[in-house]
């Protein structure tokens, strides 16, 4: 689930393991680059953790990053 903490929306993905991590971080990048809004982000081992905030908008959340974390949560759920 997205918490909304520091003017930005936080999620933490699991999965079984790298391979299957950085796959899920690739979908996350084509769809971004589409909207042109792109994420903050770590991966360590078999977690991504992202971090969604509107830069132009001064750092704050904002329905486009309500919008993307609607797909990424969507493509989370296909894999």
């Amino acid at each position: 689930m997205w918490q909304e903490d520091n003017n930005r929306l936080t999620r933490s993905f699991k999965f079984a393991d790298f391979v299957t991590a950085f796959s899920f971080m690739t979908g996350v990048a084509l769809i971004a680059e589409k909207m042109n809004h792109h994420p903050s982000w770590t991966n360590t081992y078999n977690e991504v953790v992202i971090h969604l905030s509107t830069h132009d908008a001064g750092n704050v959340v904002t329905e486009l990053d309500r919008k993307l974390a609607t797909v990424i949560d969507k493509l989370y759920d296909t894999l």
